[in-house]
């Protein structure tokens, strides 16, 4: 099972609290979460990743096990304390401004 954290303002548009768990069969990499994500909270289509091109929103971020994924591959294998669920996924909306 892996555990996915989004930020609030995602959780609230998909009306979830805490974190979200889901099952993935096969490589778990930053596309593989983010797609079984949006499948199941089809509201999120769009709000993490680009509708066409699945590129990273700007001014979105991804983490696990305290390393920033970010620009890593999408389809790169992610840690295995992620794939085991003893870590989790963070989507986190990063700021701007000064």
């Amino acid at each position: 099972m892996i555990r996915v954290v989004l930020p609030p303002h995602l959780r609230a548009l998909a009306r979830v609290e805490g974190e979200v768990t889901i099952d993935l069969e096969g490589e778990v990499t930053q596309r593989s979460i983010l797609a079984a994500v949006e499948a199941r909270y089809p509201m999120l289509q769009g709000t993490i990743r680009d509708h066409v091109t699945e590129q990273r929103r700007p001014f979105v971020r991804f983490f696990a096990c305290e390393q920033d994924l970010s620009h890593e591959r999408p389809d790169a294998p992610l840690p295995d304390d992620v794939v085991t669920g003893a870590e989790p996924f963070l989507v986190v909306g990063a700021m701007a401004g000064g």
